[in-house]
Parts: C-alpha cells; structure tokens; sequence
C-alpha cells in the first residue's frame, strides 16, 4: 500500500469513491460534483481542499479529503470532509492508515484541531474514532443550507 498526496490525474478515482460514499450514506443521486470541479478546485493557484490517495496494485482504493478551517477559539485547523476506503477494501487497514496520516499533518501544520462529522448510524465509525482517542459530541448539530435554501433565503431578504 502506497500513500501519498493526492494528484490531479487521480480526481476521476476520487469522484469514484465519493459516489460510492454517497451510496453508503444512503445518498446515492447526491453528489453532483464533477472530475472537472475536483481538478479545479484542488489543483488551482490557491486549492479549496487537499488530498490522500492510498493506492494497492496500482488502484486507487481510498482517499482522505481535507482543507483548513479557522477557529475563533482555536485558530488554524483541519476538516477532514471525507475518509472513504472502497467497499471491498475495508477492514484491511487502509483507513487506519489514510486517518493516521490527515493526524500527522495536522501535527506537521501546527492546527490546533482536527475535525470531521459521523453519522449516527455509522457506528463501526464511531467506536473506530472514540478508540483512537477523537471526541464524539453529541452535543453539537449540523446545520447546512443547500443552494435551493440560499435562493429561497435571498428571495426573503
């Protein structure tokens, strides 16, 4: 298993294993990104997010997908958005790994925390997370406006 940063050519990969997230997630018509976006918006003059590939045989079989965040109590940190492992390849260590290497660049960048939301139903994620020493909260809830709530919202205003 080879794990390195992520490179423009591998975002056809990447939007393969977002898809196969979204199915997982029970969200399969969700995702409406492109190759296009992704290779945009990760390899321009200044990226939106980053990325860790972990490769086996040459096949791109995981990814970690991260950008920096700003605390007003913390300062600088990451958001690791997503951390997908293909189906077939799970239990097999590779998110360890790809988890394991978004921590030390934490580490290497100084951020003061790294952060990332779970579903509640996902609980092999959950007690992986608790395990590895992350907090849980339960006392947090997401809030998210989808592009049909910010028009909606500027037609009110």
């Amino acid at each position: 298993m080879i794990i390195r940063k992520g490179e423009k050519n591998d975002m056809k990969a990447v939007l393969d294993l977002i898809r196969e997230l979204a199915v997982f997630e029970k969200e399969p018509d969700a995702v409406v990104v492109t190759v296009e976006d992704l290779e945009r918006d990760g390899f321009s003059e200044n990226p939106l997010f980053h990325t860790f590939v972990a490769k086996i045989n040459n096949e791109i079989v995981g990814v970690a997908l991260y950008y920096y965040r700003y605390s007003t109590w913390k300062g600088k940190t990451i958001h690791l958005e997503d951390l997908i492992v293909k189906e077939k390849m799970r239990g097999s260590g590779i998110g360890f790994a790809l988890y394991s290497k978004i921590i030390e660049q934490g580490k290497k960048d100084k951020v003061r925390r790294i952060e990332w939301a779970v579903l509640d139903w996902n609980t092999p994620a959950i007690d992986f997370y608790k395990k590895s020493g992350a907090k849980v909260l339960d006392d947090w809830r997401v809030a998210q406006m989808d592009e049909n709530g910010i028009n909606e919202f500027l037609k009110r205003k």
